[in-house]
Parts: structure tokens; C-alpha cells; sequence
């Protein structure tokens, strides 16, 4: 079956219980994602969506696969822009690993489509998503303009 992957990997100076914390608590996940807020019950099952301040929402889908401070599996549609929306579900996971000192991110962003534009769109984003998300950790600051959401299209 034809497909689309983004997989970016980053190490972090922090734990495996704070990054986890920073990855899924709505008032963490503002300071380094441009302000947004994920929703959800964080559990199998459970709906998840990503919400700006201004009550746009970008993203939904739901909870596939839990394991606080290991891993978290979301099926995931963006919701913003149509021709990303009419491509479906995608399914995005995080693996924590704990290294000598140090946290091993791992995200890969898969859509069962070739040459998907969300993945291509998704590409450019979580690059800069997760060099905030590190800084924030490292250094309690996330990078300048992150913690912003963008205007409304």
C-alpha cells in the first residue's frame, strides 16, 4: 500500500516524565506550539483534538495507543484547510526513551496515501514544533514566536 512518512528524532535534557507532561498538558503545550491547546481524556479510545485560543480547530482525531512516559498514538486530521482535511486520517506516534542522561523523541507522521500533501505540510512544522518543545525544556524558554498562535487564514 502506497504511503506518505515524516519521522524526525531529537534527544532532550530532560526526563521521560516531563517531556510527557510538556507533550500532553494543554497549559505546557501552549508555550512552545503556537499557543495551541490539545483536548483530550488521554485514553484508548479517547477523543483528541488541537485547539487555538481563538476556539479554531485545527486538528481532531482520537487515542489509539497509551503508554504514559513510553509512547501515545493518534489517528489525526487536520481540519483547517480542506484539500489536507479530504485526505483523511493519519496516524502520528511519539516513543519516549530514556538514554544516559538525556530523553530520545521519536515522532513519525504516517498517511496511507503516496505523496500526501498533509505529510508534506506536516514536514515543514513539526521541525520547529519540537526545536521549541527542546528549548522550552532545556532552558525553560521556548524559541521566540511559538508560543504565538498564526493569524486566521
Amino acid at each position: 500500500m502506497p504511503q506518505s512518512e515524516f519521522v524526525y528524532v531529537t534527544f532532550i535534557r530532560t526526563t521521560p516524565e516531563k517531556l510527557w507532561q510538556a507533550l500532553t498538558e494543554p497549559e505546557f503545550t501552549k508555550q512552545f506550539w503556537f499557543g495551541v491547546a490539545q483536548e483530550c481524556e488521554w485514553k484508548p479510545g479517547a477523543a483528541w483534538r488541537i485547539v487555538f485560543p481563538d476556539g479554531r480547530v485545527a486538528d481532531t482525531g482520537e487515542v489509539v495507543e497509551i503508554e504514559p512516559g513510553r509512547r501515545l498514538v493518534l489517528r489525526w486530521r487536520h481540519e483547517l484547510q480542506a484539500e489536507l482535511c479530504a485526505e483523511g486520517y493519519s496516524r502520528m506516534t511519539y516513543e519516549i526513551e530514556q538514554k544516559a542522561g538525556f530523553v530520545q523523541l521519536t515522532l513519525t507522521h504516517l498517511m496511507e496515501t503516496s505523496e500526501s500533501k498533509f505529510i508534506k505540510a506536516i514536514s515543514g512544522g513539526w521541525p520547529i514544533i519540537l526545536a521549541s518543545l527542546k528549548s522550552l525544556l532545556e532552558t525553560g524558554e521556548a524559541l521566540e514566536g511559538t508560543g504565538q498562535p498564526p493569524k486566521a487564514r
